[in-house]
């Protein structure tokens, strides 16, 4: 093991990638170098033999590791940070919206879901096919609402 960053560090929920070294080694454990020193112990024999070792949320693999691996990676990592934003922690309005255009009261929401479910209701809500003004105003507030929420431009 040299001192040179020779590893790489990748944490795909907070977005760190970043190249390492091995900072001390102890009975055949390693530490990881400054910033990462709290790494550590783990096996050098399985970091070189299986080319990464995990951490909770923190892989550390070799460079020819990363470059196989990372195009599945960054798509995990990216699924599980929109997996946490749009968690079901819906407010009071967002259940009302749901409500409001017949949509599941759980689970993520696509823009195209959102928007037939609009358009579904428009063509009987609007005053022009026998509905009302505050009967399309609503569902079109409820779909705006839900489009913001799910992070697509109105």
């Amino acid at each position: 093991m040299t001192a040179e960053p020779d590893w790489v560090i990748w944490n795909g929920s907070m977005g760190v990638l970043d190249m390492v070294a091995i900072g001390r080694i102890e009975g055949g454990h390693g530490f990881l170098a400054e910033p990462y020193d709290v790494v550590g112990p783990f096996s050098l024999d399985e970091l070189e033999t299986e080319g990464r070792i995990a951490f909770g949320e923190c892989l550390v693999m070799s460079r020819q590791r990363w470059q196989q691996d990372q195009v599945d990676l960054r798509r995990a990592a990216r699924e599980k940070r929109q997996a946490y934003i749009m968690r079901p922690a819906f407010t009071d309005d967002e259940a009302g919206h749901r409500e409001t255009l017949d949509l599941p009261e759980e689970g993520l929401l696509k823009a195209a879901q959102i928007n037939a479910a609009f358009r579904r209701l428009a063509k009987t809500a609007h005053p022009d096919a026998g509905g009302s003004s505050a009967q399309y105003h609503r569902i079109s507030e409820a779909r705006d609402a839900l489009l913001e929420r799910f992070g697509v431009a109105v």
